[in-house]
């Protein structure tokens, strides 16, 4: 269950860091308001998932997950730049994140 909220709490923070964007420095009402209720899920998530799984594992997947949905996101939905050198930075990212969940003892 710890390792379920800790993903979905990776996913939320792709969620508010996007809604950040649009918030445009929170002057935009709904997209701050998403990014705030985002935020909150995020975070209580990943409180949950700190329950059980150490805290040096826990929060570098969390934010290696939204790393990598960031950056996705950023080429997917705003067109940036899709070069080689940032798809092999999502690779390694995404690598660390499966050796840390093969070896972590809980």
């Amino acid at each position: 269950m710890a390792w379920i909220a800790l993903i979905i709490a990776g996913v939320l923070e792709v969620c508010w860091a996007s809604g950040l964007k649009y918030s445009e420095g929170f002057t935009k009402p709904i997209p701050t308001v998403f990014t705030i209720v985002t935020m909150m899920g995020s975070f209580w998530l990943l409180a949950l998932a700190m329950r059980t799984i150490p805290l040096g594992t826990a929060y570098a997947i969390w934010t290696g997950i939204g790393a990598v949905g960031a950056v996705i996101f950023g080429i997917v939905m705003l067109g940036e730049a899709a070069s080689i050198g940032r798809l092999i930075a999502i690779c390694m990212i995404l690598g660390g994140i499966i050796l840390l969940k093969l070896f972590s003892p809980a």
